[in-house]
């Protein structure tokens, strides 16, 4: 098949798999086009099947906001007519399902029928979809998708809770490629966070509001209160400067280092003990997933699709949203005990290895291949009609 990407080329979470899953579909066999403004993060090697086509939005002095939506439109004529490319894969609603809503609009007038598969991916449908300025295009585009996913069931019936969705969603939950993240052998590295064998705690995150990151600090506060530790905060965002003062207020500068973006979290994650994810919401907790497959248990709040991933008492504990003495008390009876520690460490690999790569790429494969016959059919049919 030749399939078309289109994602945020961030380090967010539908950027990540949307990488991961073009990168898996191109050494699979299938060719592979990412049409996105800039190159994706997890874009870092080279192959015969991927290719990347930058969109390119006009700075024309008229515009007050560069109209990237209509310039991703064009490009997506662009590649579908040229590549003659079988369908595309829009990864978060907005703007890029109504962009190849678009895009398809125009190739019918040039007699080419291209299906679309859009996947929901949690914030494009809890935060900003509902957002009365957006949600009208946001409902239009996931009915007038060929195919639509979302990434857990929770998002699933969030989705048809808050918008008139006529359309079937498929739930396919995110992935993680097992060769890529597992333990490393990285002591040298822990010896230099924790020289005096402390236990080492990670959290990864965008540092946004709703992933609670203060919340992070003040459970770690309490676990030093019981267990010497460390704490590493990978990521950046706007809460960091809060985050950064808080440490102070607390004491614990000496114990909390900020490593900012990182391409290598899991030679990070392969020197934890333990990963904190206390977010407000979360559609699926990619990152805990990630922490999982390097052998690290997961204290997590409830939120979301994070129950679907998280098995209470077995990979981790899963909390009420705030409730930072539940999830501090949880982290020390982990931490506390080597025994225990290695229970819970063996536990969430072998609940990792149940969203593997190899196990998640043939659902889309086939999934996608059910796309196309029902375009097909339905194209055939539209000819028919007009004749």
């Amino acid at each position: 098949m030749k399939i078309g990407i289109v994602c945020y080329p961030t380090f967010g979470g539908s950027g990540v798999v949307a990488t991961e899953l073009g990168k898996a579909l191109a050494d699979n066999g299938h060719q592979v086009h990412f049409i996105t403004y800039d190159q994706p993060a997890r874009l870092d090697f080279f192959s015969e099947n991927l290719f990347y086509h930058e969109v390119s939005v006009s700075q024309y002095p008229l515009f007050d906001y560069p109209p990237y939506e209509l310039a991703l439109a064009s490009k997506l004529v662009d590649v579908v007519r040229f590549e003659k490319l079988d369908l595309l894969h829009v990864h978060y609603a907005i703007p890029h399902a109504s962009a190849a809503f678009m895009a398809k609009q125009i190739l019918m007038t040039f007699g080419i029928y291209v299906p679309v598969v859009t996947t929901l991916h949690g914030t494009d449908i809890t935060l900003v979809g509902k957002d009365p300025t957006y949600k009208p295009v946001v409902t239009f585009s996931i009915n007038q998708s060929d195919g639509v996913t979302a990434v857990s069931q929770d998002l699933k019936d969030d989705t048809y809770k808050h918008f008139d969705i006529k359309n079937e969603i498929k739930v396919i939950p995110n992935f993680i490629d097992m060769n890529r993240f597992s333990l490393k052998a990285k002591g040298h590295f822990k010896l230099a966070i924790a020289p005096n064998n402390e236990r080492v705690v990670v959290h990864t995150s965008n540092f946004r509001k709703v992933k609670r990151t203060g919340d992070v600090i003040q459970i770690f506060k309490k676990i030093l209160e019981k267990i010497p530790a460390k704490l590493l905060m990978v990521g950046d965002g706007p809460e960091r400067v809060y985050c950064e003062r808080l440490c102070r207020e607390l004491g614990i500068t000496e114990n909390v280092r900020f490593l900012g973006k990182q391409d290598a979290v899991e030679e990070i994650l392969s020197v934890a003990d333990l990963f904190i994810m206390p977010s407000e919401s979360e559609s699926f907790g990619l990152a805990a997933l990630e922490a999982m497959a390097c052998k690290v248990p997961v204290i997590t709040s409830n939120a979301g699709g994070l129950p679907e991933l998280n098995i209470n008492g077995i990979t981790g504990y899963m909390d009420e949203v705030g409730d930072i003495d539940a999830m501090a008390d949880h982290c020390i009876y982990i931490l506390q005990d080597n025994d225990r520690l290695e229970v819970f460490k063996d536990n969430s690999l072998k609940r990792a290895k149940e969203f593997d790569l190899s196990l998640i790429l043939p659902v889309y494969e086939n999934y996608y291949k059910e796309v196309i016959e029902k375009a097909a059919i339905k194209a055939s049919l539209a000819v028919l009609n007009a004749s």
